[in-house]
C-alpha cells in the first residue's frame, strides 16, 4: 500500500490527537505543526514507525514571525521517507522570549550543523544541542541577523529613485 498524506495525519492524530494540527498541503507538501514541547517526540514516533519511516532530514530552519505574539520563532523541519519518495514540513513555534527547542541532533546527525545555522541567524536555543555555538557569524555579534527586527533600508535617505526599485514615484 503506497502512503499518502492521508494516512500519515490519520497515524499522528491516533498518536498525538488534537496536539498535531493545522494539516495543509501548500505547495503539495505535507505540513502540520505541534507544541514544542512535542518536537522530538513528533519527530522520534515519524522516524520509528514501521509504515512512515521519514528517516532523513532533508532541512531545518527558522522563519521569524514579528506580528504573531507569542509565536515569533517557528522551527521549520523538512523530513524525507526515502522508500516511498513522500515528503512533509513539521513546525514547532516558540516565543522570542524564550527562543528554546530540544534538540533533534540525536536522532538525525545532520541536524548538528542545521540548528548551529539556525542559532547562529535567529538565536533558537536547541537544548541539548553537543556544541551550539555560531558557525557563519563571527561571536561577538550580539544579535541575530535574520530577524526581522531591523529596516532594510534607510526610510530618512532622499538620494534615491524608488522607481529604480519598483516602488513607483521619484524624487525630482
Amino acid at each position: 500500500m503506497a502512503l499518502t498524506y492521508e494516512h500519515i495525519k490519520q497515524r499522528l492524530v491516533e498518536k498525538f490527537g488534537e496536539q498535531v494540527k493545522g494539516f495543509e498541503e501548500p505547495y503539495g507538501m505535507l505540513t502540520f505543526e505541534a507544541p514544542k514541547e512535542l518536537n522530538l517526540k513528533v519527530l522520534q514516533f515519524l522516524y520509528d514507525d514501521a509504515e512512515l519511516q521519514f528517516r532523513f532530514l532533508t532541512d531545518l530552519q527558522a522563519v521569524h514571525y514579528p506580528d504573531d505574539a507569542g509565536r515569533e520563532l517557528a522551527v521549520v523541519y523538512h523530513l524525507h521517507n526515502l522508500t516511498e519518495n513522500i515528503r512533509l514540513r513539521f513546525k514547532v513555534f516558540t516565543e522570542i522570549s524564550r527562543p528554546d527547542v530540544f534538540s533533534a541532533a540525536t536522532l538525525y546527525a545532520a541536524a548538528n550543523w542545521m540548528e548551529r545555522e539556525t542559532y547562529d541567524f535567529f538565536g533558537v536555543n536547541f537544548v541539548g544541542h553537543p556544541n551550539l555555538k555560531r558557525i557563519l557569524n563571527v561571536d561577538e555579534m550580539d544579535y541575530f541577523p535574520m530577524r526581522k527586527e531591523f529596516p532594510l533600508e534607510d526610510q530618512t535617505r532622499i538620494d534615491k529613485d524608488d522607481e529604480m526599485f519598483g516602488r513607483g514615484g521619484s524624487i525630482i
